[in-house]
């Protein structure tokens, strides 16, 4: 049996896609943005840092931090147990990553126990347990859950997704002609992906996803961003490897964020499809075929913001 066929077979060391660590250099105003306009709610303060919660149970989606350029700090997933981070913590640099820092008590807003690596194309990964939950909020259509996905720029994607299979157990549900869509593996079903890999020339953010309850509140956060000044610069649509709908945007120091929706959910009955799959009529670029292709401005913000080069304190 090959190791990527033994890794699939294993218990995967993630369970869930949890929060994003971003820094950029105007914290307030990206509060203001991400309160007043997005939707999301302080759940607690640290220092010169704000952690920003949606209405699911995820103790924060998204952390603010200062810094003099616009960076993704780390992105944070959830493993099944703390037992879980040790076997992390040996499966990681065998294939390709390292260990930043070993299991250790998390001393931010949201606690648990966490190690931190970094994946072979330099990303930095939070993997964390134990960490504290909100009870779900009720009766708000109009604002973000939880995290839908990250999708992340490869120069190699190859190489990216052999890492998030053979490493954290994670598994390919189906790889266009630009994207390869990673998900994590949960019973009885979950999201089609959590983690994608974007083809590019670089390693950059592509852009963080932010489920709504359902359509009618991805149509109206499109409105509602509008009225901000911030245009749709793709959307609306329907997507197709994971059905989601969704509306993107550039958000605050260059950020791309999208709301979305209805994002399939699958098991391991799923037929992983390939590009000869995924081609669209000429003229559309998603299932309803009225949305225009990405806008100019989207194509260039998803090439901006890097990885940060390490742990920043």
């Amino acid at each position: 049996m090959s190791e990527s066929a033994m890794a699939k077979t294993a218990a995967p060391l993630v369970s869930s896609l949890r929060s994003v660590e971003i820094g950029l250099p105007d914290v307030p105003a990206a509060e203001q943005f991400f309160t007043r306009v997005w939707n999301l709610s302080v759940a607690a303060r640290q220092g010169d840092a704000v952690y920003l919660r949606g209405t699911g149970a995820d103790h924060h989606l998204l952390s603010l931090h200062p810094s003099d350029k616009p960076e993704v700090r780390m992105v944070t997933l959830r493993a099944p147990s703390v037992a879980d981070l040790d076997r992390v913590a040996a499966a990681v640099p065998p294939h390709g990553g390292e260990v930043l820092a070993p299991r250790a008590p998390v001393t931010e807003p949201g606690g648990g126990e966490a190690v931190v690596v970094r994946d072979p194309q330099g990303r930095i990964l939070r993997i964390v347990a134990g960490d504290a939950r909100h009870a779900d909020v009720a009766g708000h259509r109009d604002k973000p859950i939880r995290l839908a996905h990250a999708v992340l720029n490869s120069h190699d994607v190859a190489q990216g997704l052999k890492f998030y299979e053979d490493a954290l157990g994670m598994r390919l549900s189906d790889r266009t002609r630009i994207m390869a869509f990673i998900r994590i593996p949960t019973q009885p079903r979950g999201d089609h992906h959590s983690i994608a890999l974007a083809d590019a020339d670089n390693d950059c953010l592509n852009h963080i996803a932010f489920v709504m309850p359902d359509l009618e509140s991805v149509m109206r956060g499109g409105g509602r961003m509008k009225d901000a000044g911030y245009g749709i610069e793709w959307g609306p649509g329907r997507h197709g490897p994971g059905n989601n709908s969704f509306n993107y945007f550039v958000g605050p120091a260059g950020f791309v964020i999208e709301y979305t929706a209805d994002v399939e959910q699958i098991d391991d009955s799923y037929p992983v499809r390939g590009p000869q799959d995924w081609k669209w009529p000429e003229g559309r670029v998603d299932h309803w075929g009225i949305s225009a292709p990405p806008s100019a401005r989207l194509k260039d913000a998803q090439r901006q913001i890097n990885f940060s080069s390490g742990l920043k304190a």
